[in-house]
């Protein structure tokens, strides 16, 4: 028998909420969220162009799901849960991290992951665009590095769709391999375009 998927009561959101788009809200992961980490990373289609260890085990979600919830406690942002906010079903997670290729610069990276029921619906280029207001707006950040396995054309796109420029190949440690790197300024500091 199949699980219903966990849902997003009201009360939940408004404590710990981090952002809204449209269609979705982001929150805080919690320590009772197993469940929800289980239904994303546990997933060897989400976790393939992002872990080269394949499916993960619980244990190893657990991990991922505590590193997650310390980021937080230790630079202010994660890769949040996020819920699709008329019917509260979990969407995946979505947010900031540390961008670790250029430690001694106080930069941040755009990263998202979506349960597979949920992909080709939106909700990634949404969830991208709603953490990148939200580093612009609440960490004030002058611009927004962000990654992606190189067979993942979906994530280019959104990324290129985002205003995100290329930067350069840089090795991930997760996958084994290079990934293609970008950059985004925050609007009102991108150069405008030259007058013809």
């Amino acid at each position: 028998m199949r699980r219903r998927p966990e849902r997003l009561g009201s009360a939940v959101v408004s404590d710990a909420e981090k952002f809204t788009t449209a269609r979705l809200a982001a929150r805080s992961w919690r320590a009772g969220d197993l469940p929800l980490a289980m239904e994303l990373w546990g997933d060897p289609a989400v976790t393939a162009l992002i872990d080269a260890r394949g499916q993960l085990t619980e244990r190893q979600v657990e991990e991922k799901l505590r590193a997650e919830i310390d980021r937080e406690r230790s630079e202010g942002v994660q890769y949040w849960a996020l819920f699709d906010r008329k019917s509260g079903d979990f969407i995946g997670c979505g947010g900031l991290r540390r961008w670790v290729y250029t430690p001694e610069e106080a930069n941040f990276e755009l990263g998202f992951h979506l349960v597979k029921r949920c992909w080709g619906q939106g909700f990634a280029t949404e969830a991208a665009q709603g953490a990148l207001d939200y580093g612009w707006r609440e960490l004030r950040l002058s611009k927004v590095y962000a990654g992606h396995h190189p067979d993942n054309r979906a994530s280019r796109h959104i990324l290129e769709k985002l205003g995100f420029t290329f930067l350069e190949n840089a090795f991930y440690e997760p996958t084994g391999l290079l990934h293609p790197s970008y950059v985004c300024q925050r609007p009102e500091l991108a150069s405008p375009a030259e007058e013809p």
